[in-house]
């Protein structure tokens, strides 16, 4: 009987009863693609900032090991580095690349030469364009990949011969790359380490290790304390501007979703309040009646609790499906890439609109207050 009464309810205050359907269809949509976009911002945000390129260096703990043509006191010794990295064995580290920076000379024009991993350049600065490629099979020439204001300069261009100088010693290499990093990087040319470190007379030495790292500013701050313990002797140090303000963005947009999920519950619940007082003059005489025939108080607020629930529920479902759509759409156009479905998501969805709608529903809760004598005399 009670759920047969609760059918009957459902379907006798069906045009009034749309418009607290639409609401909590509305508000869940909206909170369930806001809930989303906060349970996946964190990888969607940590993606973006890696496309700005190293978050950490290692260097021999002053500023002169980052100078090009460091002299052999300001230099690391590469296997130390890559050791410690190696047995961190740390996941979030997306790329791990060393540098050794001369001076060499091109046509009696000074250009900064930088030894590296070609290979892995592209996973520390994914950003960087190239026209080329960044290595190349051929056995019989020494790839350099040049950036583009040398390019200018000399008057390069892709398989062009480039010969180098460095105190007394010689060497022909060809232009198999040309970059566009959108910095210091396009004044200078690319080489493998190894190459650098013969002709420089550093077998083994680096200038500086660079270092990609996902995950949020606390986590690489953590990640660098237990490097910088491995390798006491050098300095592990994260870079700030990059990774406060990534921390700070999270922190940011973290507040504006909590913002704007309690103020659209808000709403909807006072939307559903104005829906449910207007029910509740409605059903005024149907109390008295129900009343009258004996029914308890009790049973009576539980059934129109019951019917709010129903409504918060399905507002609930419905709106989490089309949330999970619309949070798709949001990461599309704000990361280019759609947001991961968190299953999670359909039930917290749920259980929101369904306290919002009972929240509403406080008009009905007074119908228990209703006198049948007085329904019964018309007043």
């Amino acid at each position: 009987m009670f759920w047969r009464l609760l059918w009957k309810l459902l379907r006798g205050s069906s045009g009034r009863l749309v418009v607290a359907i639409l609401a909590l269809v509305s508000g869940g949509m909206v909170i369930s693609a806001l809930l989303n976009l906060e349970f996946d911002i964190e990888r969607k945000l940590t993606q973006e900032f890696r496309m700005l390129g190293a978050n950490l260096v290692i260097s021999p703990g002053h500023d002169a090991a980052q100078m090009p043509g460091a002299a052999p006191s300001a230099l690391m010794n590469e296997s130390d580095a890559f050791a410690a990295i190696q047995n961190l064995k740390d996941p979030a580290v997306v790329a791990a690349v060393p540098f050794l920076y001369i001076v060499e000379r091109a046509d009696d024009t000074p250009v900064v030469v930088a030894g590296t991993k070609l290979e892995d350049l592209p996973k520390l600065e994914p950003s960087w364009r190239i026209e080329g490629q960044w290595t190349s099979s051929r056995d019989d020439q020494i790839p350099c990949v040049v950036g583009r204001n040398v390019v200018q300069q000399l008057h390069l261009a892709l398989n062009s011969p480039l010969h180098l100088s460095y105190v007394g010693k010689t060497a022909q290499l060809t232009v198999v790359g040309i970059v566009d990093a959108g910095g210091a990087e396009d004044n200078q040319v690319f080489l493998q380490l190894p190459e650098v470190q013969s002709f420089a007379g550093l077998p083994g030495q680096i200038g500086l290790v660079q270092l990609s790292v996902r995950g949020t500013a606390k986590s690489i701050s953590d990640y660098a304390a237990r490097l910088a313990t491995a390798l006491p002797a050098y300095e592990v140090r994260p870079i700030r501007q990059v990774t406060e303000a990534e921390g700070d963005l999270l922190n940011r947009i973290r507040l504006l979703i909590v913002s704007m999920v309690l103020l659209i519950l808000v709403l909807t619940a006072l939307c559903v309040l104005a829906t449910m007082a207007a029910l509740a003059m409605e059903r005024r005489q149907d109390v008295g009646l129900m009343k009258a025939l004996g029914g308890s108080i009790t049973r009576i607020v539980a059934l129109f609790m019951a019917e709010v629930g129903v409504l918060g529920a399905a507002g609930g479902l419905v709106g989490a499906i089309l949330g999970i759509e619309l949070s798709r759409w949001m990461g599309q156009r704000v990361f280019g890439t759609a947001i991961s479905v968190r299953w999670e998501i359909f039930p917290l969805t749920i259980a929101l609109m369904v306290a919002v709608a009972l929240a509403g529903a406080l008009p009905l809760r007074l119908l228990g207050k209703v006198k049948p004598a007085v329904i019964f005399r018309g007043e």
